[in-house]
């Protein structure tokens, strides 16, 4: 294997196999992540683990470190009138950071992102030359023997919240708790709470803004969440600016969620739209 190249753009976290009624399909956050920050200019790695059935070629011009596996993190959703039901068939390696190659770990942005408490929290502080950025979607989800997820609380969240840069969530990753959410951007320097098609709640510095969504006709909002979190880290690492990133970020997942799956990527049309409209 040749050594890895530099990166701007580094994430942790498991791929996963998805399974629909339509087959297999590529997913994870680090996936639709990595494709989105790649589209956006930023040269991408991946410390990964997955087993052969995983398709990784879909991850074209991403430099991916993967940890052997007999069987990848594979995921079923089943939506009902009271929401997701997710059931956990198969899981990879966990990760630590021994597997992150040394011309990475000062890359400048690292985005940590479990998916099923494969990434060790403590990976929060050995990055002390990036700017880290978290969903902590994998730490907050547990499983039984038959692998039905269900919610836990996120154990040592204080430490991670205090450590790292800015946390992204969703509302349904806090079961809609906004008095958790409070609690949580007080004891961290950024949190965005994204809400759907209601678009997303940015915390900074004691202040709180709503950013609306362009209207779409939904297709397909699979990764919406993902998109608007890399398009967040990468274009506060471009601007500087969180308010400027949120509304950049709202906006882009927006035109995901119009086409399927990865097909949702954003092009490059549509990421200088949305820093257009930012600015008008």
């Amino acid at each position: 294997m040749l050594e890895p190249l530099p990166v701007d753009y580094l994430l942790i976290g498991h791929v996963a196999v998805d399974l629909t009624p339509s087959g297999k399909q590529l997913g994870g956050t680090v996936s639709y992540s990595a494709l989105t920050a790649l589209a956006m200019g930023m040269r991408v790695g991946i410390v990964t683990s997955a087993g052969e059935d995983a398709p990784l070629h879909l991850l074209d011009g991403v430099q991916i470190v993967n940890i052997p596996s007999k069987t990848s993190t594979i995921f079923e959703n089943v939506y009902t009138e009271s929401g997701r039901k997710q059931t956990l068939h198969g899981q990879a390696e966990r990760i630590t950071y021994e597997h992150i190659p040394q011309a990475w770990q000062n890359a400048p942005v690292v985005h940590l992102a479990p998916i099923a408490q494969e990434v060790d929290p403590t990976l929060t502080e050995m990055f002390p030359a990036s700017w880290v950025g978290v969903t902590p979607q994998g730490w907050m989800r547990a499983w039984d023997e038959k692998g039905s997820v269900f919610a836990k609380a996120w154990e040592n969240s204080e430490q991670v919240l205090s450590r790292v840069g800015g946390v992204v969530m969703s509302l349904e990753d806090i079961n809609h708790d906004l008095e958790l959410v409070e609690w949580m951007a007080h004891h961290t320097r950024l949190l965005c709470l994204t809400e759907g098609e209601n678009g997303a709640v940015l915390h900074w510095h004691g202040d709180r803004r709503r950013y609306r969504p362009l209207s779409v006709k939904e297709v397909d909002a699979t990764g919406a969440g993902d998109i608007f979190t890399a398009g967040f880290f990468t274009r506060l690492y471009q601007t500087k600016d969180p308010w400027e990133a949120a509304r950049f970020a709202t906006h882009l997942a927006a035109y995901s969620v119009t086409r399927v799956g990865l097909l949702g990527i954003p092009t490059h049309e549509e990421i200088e739209h949305c820093k257009m409209e930012v600015l008008s």
